[in-house]
């Protein structure tokens, strides 16, 4: 695979975020490490990739043609025979049928071709079948499951794909190549789109096809001012993605024939048929359903699945999806004169505004915000949707309404913003820099703030209750996270001396334990440019976190690597990384807070001057803390180590929490601010990009990272990410959950630190 584009970005200056190297910071690295940036080399190719021009016009192109003789059975073994003889058929010569012939996968450019009078292999723009049904010995050398056989390129009137799809009608299910067009494109002058679609899916049963639909500005008509900067562009695309998918299953079309009950059962019945997009949720972030392009044309990308009857085209079935069901969706949900305009302005709009309010807190000193009558509750851990009021029973009595507990902020802890859209003035809790303390009972609603916190760093759509509840977008959620694998991470700031003498300033473990992954996550997320730490007691390591008085008299501080948070929390705030910590079993935090307040049936309270009485009166171990103050350590520089992402197989994405990476499972349940399987879609794809890492590379994660983020804020955005054409299955990750997956993958020196 070739460098990813992104290296031809210039790299940022440091390895580290910047505020990790103010002269007088104890987080800052030491001179021999700042030393070696002027050695920092860009990213280099390890392996040569085969682009899609190439793959074209080399012997990986070529397509069965119609030969003398019997054809071959080509491409009915499935994966074992694609990847055993290249996809080509098994026929003996003669005929080369379809599928036939030196071709890895299938049909490319049948529409233009022409058959070779004796099946004899063709440029190729030509259609050649081989003489065996066979494929060449090269179609086996350098094959990579994980790079997307190229599609053909036919194209031109919708007219003329109608008519072709007409005469596929009752043919073998390979023939649906013939109406791929990668570049060409199928154009409907009179609705004002143009089709693209990419490589056909091998069989009924396997992944749908990608489609891509263009609009032209002329026909969608947005104005302008909807989509005139990034944040309003990725509003309106959200906007499109939902009216997009809601109009799919109003109209049914994303039920196939198998599973509405048209199609028969077995292998003979009708199948397919249907049409998906990707789901949006609550959250509006950017991704590549359906974007809007600079020059105003509208960009949706979803699958189609082709309609078969057993491994035979059904054609009249794919003119109603590509003539009938396809336009009409098109026109309902890509063109501004069919929607509702106030609605898509209020969209557009309230997400402009919320991301305003998250850019203002910087200035204001803030963190965070939660504004008064915010509806935080979720209908259950499995949804995100708001809850709502609920009825009681009276048990004989009149029903009554359980009234859902809207959030308000305590008056002395209020702030207030100007909205530049709304016109409005909005009133809420703000959340300082520094230390603060969420105190409650248990049930109250100290987890269900954090929760709304955490997943602050996304805006939200307009009524989720929780539109403006904005945390600072370099917001990281911290937990212990028994079992993760650790490569090269120092950890000398929490945990030194480990019994026989083994080291923590370049620690790696397959199998940490509670302490150690939350502190690998603390110093990952600091090497990663994290100013606002999210903690919640419940998920945390308790020994990480606090040693009371008794223990320490009982074992020494000598007998104990750890150094507990509660001694270093000061230390960080001090160096500008806040900390929103929720505690409902630990009062000696009270110590250290900045600001306390309780949540108390689901009502917020100031209890600031309480808590700091509490703690003058009854202190924590004093000469720890003083001590602790001194200094919090160095956060080391790491540089991944492109051998060590190359996938030993497949890549595949299970869920928003697992990726399959070649014999690897990666984990990703840590990363609780992950919201979308899209965006570990992208993640799985990123990854593997890592492989192209020239060996003995000096570039820190930071710096990649931070290069990556360049490349998607430019030109194709997600879709540069993207492996073969037109997937609208990505959504962005932040720096921080691709920097978490990175850390996670288990592989063999994946790390090294940069050293002097």
């Amino acid at each position: 695979m070739s460098k990813p584009a992104w290296i031809d970005i210039e790299p940022p200056q440091s390895p580290l975020p910047r505020y990790l190297h103010t002269p007088t910071s104890p987080l800052t690295l030491t001179t021999h490490h700042l030393s070696h940036l002027s050695h920092l080399s860009h990213l280099g190719p390890s392996r040569p990739e085969i682009s899609s021009d190439i793959v074209r016009s080399s012997s990986f192109a070529m397509s069965g043609g119609r030969g003398r003789g019997r054809g071959g059975r080509g491409g009915r073994g499935g994966e074992y025979y694609k990847n055993k003889y290249g996809g080509g058929g098994r026929g003996r010569g003669g005929r080369g049928g379809r599928g036939g012939g030196g071709r890895v996968g299938g049909y490319v450019d049948r529409v233009e071709s022409s058959a070779g009078s004796n099946g004899a292999s063709q440029p190729a723009t030509k259609s050649g079948g081989g003489d065996d049904g066979g494929s060449t010995p090269s179609q086996n050398q350098g094959f990579d499951p994980n790079v997307p056989r190229p599609g053909g390129n036919n194209g031109g009137a919708h007219s003329a794909l109608v008519n072709l799809l007409r005469k596929l009608d009752g043919k073998q299910y390979p023939a649906y190549h013939d109406i791929e067009s990668s570049t060409k494109g199928w154009f409907n002058d009179m609705e004002g789109y143009s089709l693209f679609i990419g490589r056909a899916q091998s069989d009924p049963y396997a992944k749908p096809t990608r489609c891509r639909v263009i609009v032209k500005s002329a026909t969608a008509k947005f104005p302008p001012v909807s989509y005139k900067n990034k944040i309003r562009s990725v509003a309106l695309g959200d906007y499109l993605n939902r009216v997009f998918f809601d109009c799919c299953k109003s109209m049914g079309a994303d039920v196939g024939a198998d599973e509405g009950g048209q199609g028969g059962k077995g292998w003979s019945g009708s199948k397919g048929g249907d049409i998906e997009i990707a789901k949006p949720n609550q959250h509006v972030i950017e991704q590549t359903a359906v974007r809007i392009l600079p020059n105003g044309d509208v960009c949706a990308q979803f699958t189609v699945n082709l309609p078969a009857r057993g491994r035979t085209i059904q054609g009249h079935r794919a003119v109603q999806i590509f003539d009938q069901t396809l336009p009409q969706m098109v026109q309902k949900t890509l063109v501004y004169t069919s929607l509702d305009a106030a609605a898509v302005t209020r969209h557009v709009l309230t997400v402009e505004d919320q991301e305003w309010v998250r850019s203002s807190l910087e200035i204001r000193g803030l963190v965070a915000f939660v504004p008064d009558g915010a509806l935080l509750p979720r209908k259950s851990g499995a949804d995100d949707a708001p809850m709502e009021d609920k009825k009681v029973d009276g048990e004989g009595q009149h029903d009554s309404t359980s009234k859902v507990v809207r959030f308000h902020s305590p008056d002395t802890l209020r702030v207030s913003f100007d909205l530049p859209n709304m016109g409005k003035t909005l009133a809420g809790i703000g959340f300082r820099k520094g230390i603060t303390l969420i105190v409650g009972g248990g049930f109250h609603g100290k987890s269900t703030l954090l929760l709304a916190l955490q997943l602050g760093v996304y805006n939200k759509i307009p009524g989720d209750g929780r539109e403006f509840c904005v945390c600072a977008p370099n917001a990281v959620k911290i937990r212990a996270e028994d079992g993760r694998n650790v490569s090269q991470v120092n950890i000398t700031p929490f945990i030194n001396n480990l019994p026989f003498g083994k080291g923590t300033s370049s620690f790696s473990t397959p199998d940490a334990s509670g302490s150690t992954s939350q502190a690998t996550n603390i110093m990952e997320a600091l090497e990663m440019g994290a100013k606002t730490l999210l903690i919640d007691e419940d998920t945390c390591a308790t020994n990480f976190m606090i040693r009371d008085d008794k223990m320490m008299q009982l074992v020494h501080k000598s007998k104990e690597p750890i150094t507990p948070f509660l001694y270093k929390i000061k230390t960080l705030a001090k160096q500008g990384i806040s900390v929103i910590l929720v505690v409902g079993s630990c009062g000696d935090y009270f110590d250290v807070g900045d600001t306390t307040i309780m949540m108390d049936c689901y009502s917020c309270h100031d209890v600031t001057a309480h808590a700091k009485q509490i703690a003058a009166t009854r202190a924590a171990n004093s000469g720890a803390l003083v001590t602790s103050k001194a200094n919090f350590g160095n956060v080391t520089p790491r540089c991944p180590v492109g051998a060590a992402f190359r996938p030993n197989g497949k890549v595949s994405v299970r869920s928003k929490r697992v990726i399959s990476y070649g014999d690897a499972e990666l984990d990703l349940s840590g990363l609780e601010q992950l919201v979308r399987k899209e965006q570990t879609n992208a993640i799985a794809l990123a990854l593997q990009r890592l492989s192209a890492l020239a060996p003995g590379s000096k570039m820190t994660i930071f710096q990649v990272l931070t290069q990556l983020n360049a490349l998607l804020d430019q030109g194709a955005g997600l879709d540069g990410l993207a492996n073969g054409q037109f997937d609208g299955s990505l959504a962005r990750p932040r720096i921080f959950e691709l920097a978490g997956a990175i850390n996670r993958l288990r592989s063999d020196g994946s790390f090294v630190q940069l050293t002097p």
